[in-house]
């Protein structure tokens, strides 16, 4: 109860600061919806958290995977979709931070790309049929 009393305060004050910015009305019930909403959004949060760890002790691991997120969203074709996206999203950006990353080191050591090699061959062997 305090802790939902404390979410109820703190949402009250945010809004005072919305309402003073924007210069918007934010009545005692939408405070007190908004409020509930975020306490049902902690509660849930901590329910996941907890299920993410019993699935990680279960498979005798410390580190919750990608594969543990999809395992919980399984019964939701939408949801698993949305999660195998991003991640894949998530897989493919990091795969280019790597690679670029990989690049700038061999610029900065004075090694050639693949791209420069292959150009640089490709000019040695028309110098050389001249």
């Amino acid at each position: 109860q305090r802790l939902k009393a404390a979410v109820h305060y703190t949402v009250g004050c945010l809004c005072q600061e919305v309402e003073e910015d924007k210069d918007v009305q934010f009545s005692k019930q939408s405070i007190a919806a908004i409020s509930e909403i975020t306490f049902r959004q902690c509660v849930l949060a901590k329910m996941l958290r907890h299920v993410f760890l019993v699935l990680c002790r279960h498979a005798k691991r410390t580190t919750v995977t990608t594969e543990d997120v999809k395992l919980l969203a399984r019964r939701s074709n939408s949801l698993l979709k949305y999660i195998t996206q991003k991640s894949e999203e998530l897989a493919s950006s990091h795969i280019e931070q790597k690679e670029k990353k990989k690049k700038k080191s061999s610029v900065a050591k004075g090694e050639r790309t693949p791209g420069e090699q292959e150009a640089a061959v490709t000019e040695n062997e028309d110098s050389n049929m001249v």
